[in-house]
């Protein structure tokens, strides 16, 4: 089979067969693709089910997502790392809600004491049932 060379491309042209592109393209485009497939994600759990139905705004979900993440640090770094594996932490509205089983009532009143101390957080739900 007889080929040439494309100089300006450096693609090799066969003839009948359309241009191949080079691997590293292939690779730009298959990674621009699965870019473009998780920012819709990221968009679609943002914008998600709370705010469709009416529930939130896009900004109180993100504020809420961000409570969240401040309330379970907080419990793992003052309460520590055994207590932050044993509370269940999420947030709607401000309203911080707690769940999970710990040995004590010194632990369950921790972990809201933390919580309600959190910049944003509006009330705590403590559901933490004592083992």
């Amino acid at each position: 089979m007889h080929s040439t060379h494309d100089t300006d491309t450096q693609q090799t042209i066969f003839p009948g067969r359309p241009l191949a592109r080079p691997p590293l393209a292939r690779h730009r485009i298959a990674g621009l693709a699965l870019l473009a497939v998780l920012s819709m994600g990221t968009v679609a759990s943002v914008s998600g089910c709370s705010v469709t139905n009416g529930q939130e705004t896009t900004g109180e979900y993100v504020d809420d997502a961000t409570i969240t993440t401040k309330v379970k640090s907080a419990i793992a770094s003052d309460g520590g790392v055994a207590l932050a594996n044993q509370v269940g932490v999420e947030t709607g509205q401000g309203v911080v809600q707690l769940s999970g089983f710990v040995p004590t009532v010194l632990d369950k009143d921790r972990a809201e004491n933390i919580a309600r101390n959190i910049k944003g957080v509006r009330d705590v739900k403590n559901d933490i049932v004592i083992q």
